[in-house]
Formats: structure tokens, C-alpha cells, sequence
């Protein structure tokens, strides 16, 4: 049988997700379509731009109004996952570009490979739920492939191998010498929502399932007989 990977594994996986490890490669990205196209390199932060909102409005509407869903266990997409899909595609593009199309292609799948894993490491890690990871993975793939589709328009440019050692050498500081995360965004997320809703403190995912509990009509064999007054008879049950 195959080995089992490790929490360890799991949780040096899942930290490719955070903002600050994928900021660089982001910039690379950038400045790849830019150097083609710069409505393209324009197009795809909007893009961008657009599924950080709608995973932070997410966040957002959960930690400070208990917005969620209890029967797809879902508080909010998950940020590392969309940024890990939003990133890593378009990184292997810009990476192998002008190297050939299957080298390309390979960049491409291998980043896709490494978004799928840092999605699968947030459910390990027990940060979130497998609908929270789909979601968050599902957006940013759409926003990492639109890259690869934008830059597949325009001849293609190769990125400097200095470039590359900088991405490189900047996950390899953050990840090393940062023990935690650099950026703390769920604490700053949580602090924000906090502050517009008025509340004490953020919505949890017990509060969510307690919630819907209570909502649930009682079985019938937790309700018991009313007893009718009217011919000694008992009614149904309530």
C-alpha cells in the first residue's frame, strides 16, 4: 500500500497557499503578460482582484453574521486555495514560456497539481471543509487558466531565469524563516468583520451546526402523545 503523507507534509503543503509566499509569483505573472499585453496583464488582476473579494466578502459575511451553510458545512471560501489556483497555473506558464508548447503545458499541469494539493492540505489540516476547498480551488483555477488563455494570444515572452530565482528564492525566506504566516489575513479578516457587525466575537463553525440543530423539527418519537380529553383518546402526535 502506498505511504500515507504526514501531518508534517500536510502542513508544510498548505502554507504555498498563504498570500505572502504567492505575492511574488504573482508580480512575475504580472510582468509576464505585461510584457505582452498589458490589457492582458490588466484583465487578469481584475480577475483577481474580483475572487479576492468574493473570498474575503465570504469571510466576511460568516465571521460577523454567521452567513453560512450548515449542510455544506461552508463559513467561507478558502483564501489558500484560491490563491494557490490563481497563481501556480499561470506561474508554470510564465516559468516554461517560449520553450515549447508541451513544456508549457507541463508547467501548466504541474500547477494545477500544486493548487489541487494546497486545497486537499486545508481539509487535512482541519482549517476547512471539502466545499470551502472546492470552492476556493474552483475559483482560482478560473482566474490561473484565464492567464495561460491571455497569454496564448500574444507571441510568447520568456521570463528571466533571474526572475525566477527571485519567486524562488522568496518562497524559500518566507517559508524558512517565517514560522508563522507573514501576512496574518484571517486574524485581520476576523478583526474587520468584528468591527462592522459590532460584535464580541466571530461566528465559529459550532455555532453554525448549533444553529441549524436547533432548527430541526423534533422527531416524532421525541414528541410524545397528547392525550385528548375528548372520547379518551390519544391524538396524534404533535
Amino acid at each position: 500500500m502506498p505511504a500515507v503523507p504526514s501531518p508534517l507534509f500536510w502542513s508544510a503543503v498548505t502554507r504555498l497557499g498563504e498570500s505572502a509566499v504567492v505575492a511574488a509569483g504573482t508580480l512575475l505573472v504580472l510582468a509576464w503578460l505585461a510584457r505582452s499585453a498589458r490589457p492582458a496583464a490588466w484583465g487578469w488582476l481584475l480577475a483577481l482582484a474580483t475572487a479576492v473579494a468574493v473570498t474575503t466578502a465570504s469571510k466576511l459575511a460568516f465571521l460577523g453574521w454567521g452567513l453560512g451553510s450548515a449542510a455544506l458545512d461552508f463559513t467561507g471560501v478558502s483564501g489558500h486555495a484560491m490563491f494557490a489556483g490563481a497563481v501556480y497555473p499561470a506561474l508554470g506558464a510564465a516559468a516554461l514560456a517560449g520553450r515549447g508548447a508541451r513544456l508549457q503545458a507541463a508547467g501548466v499541469g504541474l500547477g494545477i497539481l500544486l493548487a489541487v494539493l494546497v486545497a486537499a492540505s486545508r481539509v487535512h489540516v482541519q482549517a476547512h471543509s471539502v466545499s470551502e476547498v472546492v470552492a476556493g480551488c474552483a475559483a482560482g483555477l478560473a482566474v490561473g487558466l484565464l492567464a495561460v488563455a491571455l497569454a496564448a494570444r500574444r507571441p510568447p515572452r520568456t521570463v528571466p531565469v533571474a526572475a525566477l530565482a527571485a519567486v524562488l528564492g522568496w518562497g524559500t525566506f518566507t517559508l524558512a524563516w517565517q514560522p508563522e504566516p507573514l501576512v496574518p489575513t484571517h486574524q485581520l479578516v476576523t478583526q474587520l468583520a468584528l468591527q462592522m457587525s459590532g460584535r464580541e466575537r466571530p461566528w465559529t463553525r459550532a455555532d453554525l451546526h448549533a444553529r441549524a440543530d436547533k432548527r430541526k423539527p423534533p422527531l416524532p418519537a421525541q414528541r410524545g402523545l397528547n392525550i385528548g380529553a375528548c372520547s379518551g383518546q390519544a391524538l396524534l402526535p404533535t
